[in-house]
């Protein structure tokens, strides 16, 4: 499948700022099961490419500064994939760390004893890892139900299950605590995902997670929406938790209300397979 995507940013402020810095982890790489046949990443009104580096993770992370008075910041993406299905398995990618690296909770993956009975009670009777993954998956699903607003970008694992309630992110982050729990490596990952409506604009990307599996790899389950990643999924980030694989995190110099505005826009144009 080839898919298109249309991604914009907007900040805008109540009131003039004078420093913006911003980390966007919005390209993806190719890997088995993913190839980038184009990416454009742009700030409107910049004419010099923005710095370009890789982080720990191997992501591509882009370095957006304002240093000047503004009340408005954007940033705009238009690229294509074209993606096979490999039944969430991740191979090829950039790894520069090993699996048990991933075994390492963090403030946002945290578990208590909620998450470690939830874990324990869904891989009950499971003959393989795979099984036992799909189930905790199910289950994960099943406690938190989907619910915009619900949540936001510092809710952590323990608290989305506490409440029942939450996102994609939240979804991803009690999956990684509880694959944890059980001794599974996982990670978080950022992406997009066309839901099968050319015409539908989104508010935001999309997040999943990964597990390792032994003679397999990295797995990739979406508990949001009870399935393993397919060939419409764009990957393009990962990391611990969101804070580790967001899209877009920065900081701001000045005293201001921010408004902002997200835009999305996912199309499959053929298929090439």
């Amino acid at each position: 499948m080839r898919i298109h995507v249309r991604h914009r940013t907007v900040y805008r402020y109540d009131t003039r700022i004078d420093y913006t810095i911003q980390l966007l982890r919005l390209c993806p790489r190719d890997h088995e099961g993913q190839s980038v046949l184009g990416w454009d990443l742009r700030v409107p009104g910049r004419k010099e490419p923005l710095p370009v580096s890789e982080d720990g993770f191997g992501n591509i992370v882009h370095v957006h500064t304002v240093n000047a008075a503004h009340d408005e910041t954007a940033i705009e993406i238009e690229g294509e994939v074209e993606t096979s299905d490999t039944h969430g398995v991740v191979r090829g990618g950039e790894e520069r760390l090993p699996p048990a690296f991933f075994l390492r909770p963090t403030t946002m993956t945290a578990r208590d004893a909620a998450i470690e009975d939830l874990a324990k009670g869904a891989v009950a009777g499971a003959s393989d890892d795979v099984e036992r993954l799909h189930r905790l998956m199910d289950e994960v699903r099943r406690r938190i139900a989907y619910a915009v607003g619900a949540s936001d970008t510092t809710t952590t694992a323990k608290a989305a299950l506490a409440k029942g309630e939450g996102v994609c992110q939240d979804h991803a982050h009690a999956f990684i605590a509880a694959a944890q729990s059980l001794g599974y490596p996982a990670r978080y990952v950022s992406g997009y995902l066309w839901t099968g409506d050319n015409a539908e604009p989104y508010q935001a990307g999309h997040a999943w997670a990964e597990a390792y599996v032994e003679g397999l790899g990295w797995v990739g389950f979406d508990p949001a929406n009870g399935v393993s990643p397919s060939d419409a999924y764009v990957r393009t980030a990962v990391g611990q938790d969101y804070q580790t694989a967001a899209p877009v995190r920065g900081l701001r110099r000045g005293l201001a209300s921010e408004d902002l505005h997200v835009e999305v826009r996912i199309a499959a144009i053929a298929s090439q397979q």
